[in-house]
């Protein structure tokens, strides 16, 4: 059942304590002190604690919401080592979720923070609807699916993110997502006879805007001719996306280090099979393994700021697609299903 209610829409009634006004006194000066209150409502799920989810949840935590919850039920690796920096180097055979609880703490003792290791396949809308804003990392395409037709039921914020190599995406699921925008105009101030003076007046404007659901980025067709010369003028990005997440999907894992050139060789089947005509280098492919720590403080610094957004509702989240080139090491940002 539809919620009648945009949980992303909070009375900011709530007051700053003396230490939350010293301890954000930067961050209010930046975005204004009802921003602030907005963050310090918002709970934020985020889900999937390698590299990338650190990187999220460090900002996350920083930015001053009310509650993080961190879920997990993968095992600290030495894969994680190469961008995990919440998870300790004893942690080594942990759950990743609860090995990341100390350091996260202690970077906001202000922010509510706890850890769930109960797989996400088993997590109902019950689960879901504690959240203002849930991130899904490191999740196959039907789970994706699955959770943002929940959230969207909810009302719930839903962002899909991940990261490979040097290669990384972010989705944003918001449904109708109002905020502000600041308008500049520029007016004359300078008197007749004299040289002509300007000065910059912004003015907030309301809007609203309509995010489509993920299920429009798994239908999207990367072979269309209609989109072959966006495809030619930003790269490659969007076919490796869709090959990588095949490969998930088929192998229920992701590329993995030590059997690298068993499964570079899956991953040109794929491409080979899903855009036989595509510039995605065989060298590219080489770039896939495991998180490298530039790349996770790349996409983890987007999506925070993009959560940021969404929750003081101030100026225009990504729509809907962010894209991160490996090769020019550049984001770009691609509308998928926005007539």
């Amino acid at each position: 059942m539809k919620m009648d209610v945009d949980k992303n829409t909070k009375e900011t009634g709530v007051e700053l304590t003396e230490a939350e006004n010293e301890l954000y006194d930067r961050q209010i000066r930046l975005w204004g002190l009802e921003s602030q209150k907005r963050l310090r409502t918002a709970n934020i799920l985020i889900s999937g604690l390698n590299g990338l989810g650190a990187e999220i949840t460090k900002n996350i935590i920083l930015s001053g919401v009310n509650l993080v919850k961190l879920h997990d039920d993968k095992l600290v690796t030495e894969e994680d080592f190469c961008s995990q920096f919440l998870a300790p180097r004893e942690s080594l055979g942990n759950n990743r979720a609860e090995a990341s609880l100390t350091r996260a703490r202690a970077l906001n003792p202000m922010v509510d923070i706890s850890a769930d290791t109960q797989p996400l396949k088993e997590k109902t809308a019950d689960f879901f609807g504690q959240f203002d804003v849930v991130v899904i990392n490191g999740a196959s395409n039907e789970e994706l699916l699955r959770i943002d037709t929940i959230c969207r039921d909810l009302g719930v914020k839903f962002f899909a993110t991940d990261v490979w190599g040097m290669f990384g995406f972010h989705y944003a699921g918001l449904q109708k997502h109002s905020y502000v925008e600041n308008v500049f105009k520029y007016k004359v101030i300078s008197k007749p006879n004299e040289k002509v003076k300007y000065e910059t007046v912004s003015t907030p404007v309301q809007r609203e805007v309509d995010y489509p659901a993920y299920s429009n980025w798994l239908d999207f067709d990367i072979n269309a001719p209609s989109y072959q010369r966006k495809l030619r003028r930003d790269g490659p990005g969007i076919v490796l996306l869709r090959v990588l997440q095949n490969f998930r999907s088929a192998n229920k894992r992701d590329p993995h280090y030590k059997t690298r050139a068993a499964d570079i060789a899956l991953l040109e089947q794929i491409r080979d099979e899903l855009a036989p005509n595509s510039s995605l280098t065989s060298d590219a492919l080489g770039l896939l393994f495991a998180q490298i720590s530039p790349a996770v403080a790349v996409v983890g610094g987007v999506v925070a700021q993009e959560i940021i957004k969404v929750v003081t509702k101030m100026e225009a989240p990504h729509r809907n697609l962010f894209i991160f080139n490996p090769e020019t090491c550049v984001g770009y940002v691609e509308a998928i299903g926005v007539n």
